[in-house]
């Protein structure tokens, strides 16, 4: 993806997520479902997530991984497993995120700590050590620390929801 496509795509998103013309917002939906269903999505996410300079593609990116974890995508759990290192790792470089991307990066982290959690690779219960990481950004700065209350926040009240797989 170069910086042509980037441009595009943050300017599909910004359409989408701004734009009051309905026509217009139409046009960028039906663009951004075309990004959402090609085969190297996960890597265009990533690269979203670590070139993009709006707020409105770092959510496109933790929406689209979201909707591939919750919606039976093929993706391994080693995948998974990078995945969650990665949105980790990008919580603790990056502490100074709008609301609604924490909001989105969380709800993915727990998503797939919850969908995982009785997955275990090479005999480890690879996404049950979740709070042992929340617990670094705790001991972190304020900022840190606020992104870790609410990463446990929507833990707990996502493991205290049902959830029917069918």
């Amino acid at each position: 993806m170069g910086v042509q496509n980037l441009a595009e795509l943050e300017t599909f998103c910004e359409q989408l997520y701004q734009s009051s013309d309905p026509s217009v917002r139409l046009k960028a939906e039906e663009a951004l479902l075309q990004f959402s269903s090609s085969s190297d999505c996960l890597q265009k996410c990533q690269y979203l997530l670590e070139q993009g300079t709006t707020s409105y593609t770092q959510l496109l990116a933790a929406s689209t991984i979201t909707k591939m974890i919750t919606g039976g995508s093929s993706i391994s759990i080693a995948q998974r497993v990078d995945i969650r290192n990665y949105v980790l790792n990008y919580f603790a470089s990056r502490s100074k995120l709008v609301p609604f991307v924490v909001q989105a990066l969380s709800q993915l982290l727990v998503k797939l700590t919850k969908f995982g959690w009785f997955e275990s690779q090479n005999d480890n219960w690879v996404f049950r050590s979740i709070t042992i990481d929340i617990k670094q950004f705790l001991q972190g700065s304020i900022d840190h620390c606020i992104i870790g209350v609410k990463l446990l926040t929507e833990l707990v009240a996502s493991m205290n929801q049902v959830s029917y797989v069918s």
